[in-house]
């Protein structure tokens, strides 16, 4: 991620007691304005999830290709955030957020019109490239609005508004699609980046870009770092081996389950509210036991997405197994974030940014395999398999981590 101009440098997180200042009771409300960009951001990028089947059917393409909508958007998150940053490095912070919701909001509406796939897939492209900007200015913006002694809260709750997408976000926006038809969502997301923008342009104070930055050959040198390049792969094989099972999980939920279309959205409520639960407890355990957690994190879920694949014919179990998925499988990702940016010692920023685009990369990894194995015998099952194998290996990545901790202490 680049630190100057639009997307900036941001300081290493100061404790109260470093900074000798008591946190505030309360964040300032652009903290909470960007939540809610947040929270638009991650329900656009899993909505079509629970759409799959419907749009399929209209656009006529299988619901396999139809999964390429969620992959394309993962590859437009990777390159979004640095190809972003070179573009707007003399914009304010103000002006990047603006910006990249008018894209979010132009993305939406060539997506509720439009009648050709490879339409869908271009406008869900330069969606995921807004996308990937306005979540690394958030964060940014975030922390320098609350100040130091708020700064990882105000940025946990910007990451906070995105997990509630899974919870609300998603589940609502099937629900739309099934009383509205699969546009409706993409309608209602545009209106509310429209007002998103709106606010912020209220809350967002009108910065020059920072141009005190650290140099580019200082942020390079830290990603000689080899237990960086560790928990990197362990962001992209932690989220590639869950969603590829979640990517298709609405086929595996209706034809093999045999849950009803209109209760999928339930069972996503369910993976939400575990996810946001797993990543809070996540967040909590990683200050004190971050291999450990990620470890115990990546066990887990490989063995709920084997069980999954063995239990896929009761609906019962399905939706608890579901639900745990999303508890385990996103619990660790707090913790992976935090060793990410820790060993990237000098450049942070740059830690972080490079811990979204692994997990994007292995959401759009993950998602493209899975696909493939909807057209084999294994069928909707393959998915889950697929998710299993790749969970499996995260726990190379943390182990050798949790052993060269132990050996440096």
């Amino acid at each position: 991620m680049s630190s100057r101009g639009g997307i900036l440098q941001a300081p290493a997180a100061a404790t109260p007691a470093e900074t000798g200042k008591r946190p505030p009771a309360r964040l300032p409300l652009v903290v909470y304005v960007l939540a809610l960009g947040t929270f638009l951001m991650g329900t656009t990028e899993f909505v079509v999830a629970g759409l799959l089947p419907q749009i399929a059917d209209d656009l006529q393409v299988s619901v396999a290709q139809t999964g390429m909508l969620i992959t394309v958007f993962a590859v437009g998150m990777i390159v979004g955030a640095p190809s972003m940053s070179m573009l707007t490095r003399r914009m304010s912070q103000r002006l990047t957020l603006m910006l990249a919701l008018g894209v979010f909001t132009v993305g939406h509406i060539i997506v509720a019109l439009g009648t050709s796939f490879t339409l869908l897939l271009a406008a869900r492209f330069l969606t995921a490239l807004a996308t990937g900007a306005f979540w690394a200015v958030a964060n940014v913006a975030a922390g320098r609005a609350a100040g130091p002694a708020a700064n990882s809260r105000a940025i946990g709750l910007v990451g906070a508004g995105a997990m509630l997408a899974n919870v609300v976000g998603v589940p609502v926006g099937a629900f739309t699609g099934q009383l509205m038809g699969w546009r409706g969502p993409f309608w209602a997301l545009a209106v509310l980046a429209i007002a998103a923008a709106a606010l912020i342009a209220r809350t967002v104070p009108r910065n020059a870009p920072d141009h005190q930055t650290t140099s580019v050959r200082s942020e390079l040198t830290s990603l000689r770092s080899s237990r960086l390049w560790l928990a990197l792969a362990a962001c992209a094989t932690t989220t590639g081996g869950v969603l590829a099972a979640y990517s298709y999980i609405s086929p595996l939920l209706t034809g093999r389950a045999g849950i009803p279309g209109g209760l999928v959205p339930l069972v996503l409520v369910g993976f939400g509210i575990g996810a946001l639960a797993g990543s809070l407890l996540g967040g909590r355990l990683g200050d004190t036991r971050p291999h450990t957690t990620t470890i115990v994190a990546a066990a887990g879920a490989t063995v709920l997405l084997l069980a999954i694949s063995l239990l896929s014919g009761s609906a019962v179990a399905m939706v608890a197994l579901v639900a745990l998925l999303g508890f385990f499988g996103l619990g660790a990702n707090p913790a992976l974030i935090s060793l990410a940016v820790r060993f990237a010692d000098k450049a942070p920023t740059l830690g972080s940014a490079l811990s979204i685009s692994a997990f994007n990369l292995g959401t759009a990894v993950g998602s493209w395999i899975a696909g493939l194995t909807l057209g084999t015998a294994l069928g909707s099952a393959g998915p889950a398999l697929v998710g299993t194998v790749i969970a499996a290996l995260t726990l190379i990545p943390t182990t050798t981590l949790a052993l060269l901790a132990r050996r440096r202490r």
